[in-house]
């Protein structure tokens, strides 16, 4: 339990390729609950990343550039160690549904076996309850490279980098078969 006058620094971690109004809106709440929160960009090794750390700190700090308790720090390396550097010891995790609280709930228990470190479990808002990263970049990519599929989803600033870097796409192409539609990727 923090000592009275004790500031408590949690680090919100996760991978943002893409950074999401989900992710935003997870980071708005926990700068309310925390003295100061650190927003680490981490390295997912199950994932192909589409933007660099670098890319996707640049992406985020208009973002968080109003929070004057929040700043934002890509990482390598074990977020429990990560969190050590930053003088935190509480990891905020969103939440969207079930199978994400499975999952932390797991991370959860190994990062303070191994770590020390305790996680604080933020539900995410109705709105961006379906809102994933990789989703977004399927739907961009499947969806004929249009921005307008995805503004509901990420920033403007998010949307036109991808724009940038995936280029238009070709949307996916219907071919018929014995009377029935199926799609493929080109």
């Amino acid at each position: 339990m923090p000592r009275k006058g004790q500031r408590i620094t949690a680090v919100f971690q996760g991978s943002f390729d893409p950074v999401t109004f989900g992710h935003l809106d997870v980071i708005r709440r926990a700068a309310r609950l925390f003295n100061e929160l650190v927003v680490g960009i981490g390295q997912n090794p199950d994932k192909e990343q589409l933007f660099t750390p670098r890319e996707r700190l640049e992406l985020l700090l208009p973002h968080i550039a109003d929070l004057p308790n929040v700043r934002a720090a890509s990482y390598d390396g074990l977020t429990i160690d990560f969190v050590r550097e930053c003088g935190a010891h509480v990891l905020v995790r969103g939440i969207r549904d079930m199978a994400d609280l499975n999952h932390e709930v797991q991370v959860a228990n190994l990062n303070r076996l191994v770590g020390g470190v305790e996680t604080v479990f933020i539900l995410t808002s109705d709105q961006h309850a379906l809102t994933s990263s990789t989703y977004i970049r399927q739907i961009y990519e499947m969806g004929g490279g249009d921005t307008s599929r995805i503004q509901q989803l990420v920033p403007a600033n998010v949307a036109a980098r991808l724009a940038r870097k995936l280029g238009q796409t070709p949307g996916p192409q219907r071919v018929r078969r014995r009377g029935r539609s199926s799609v493929h990727r080109r």
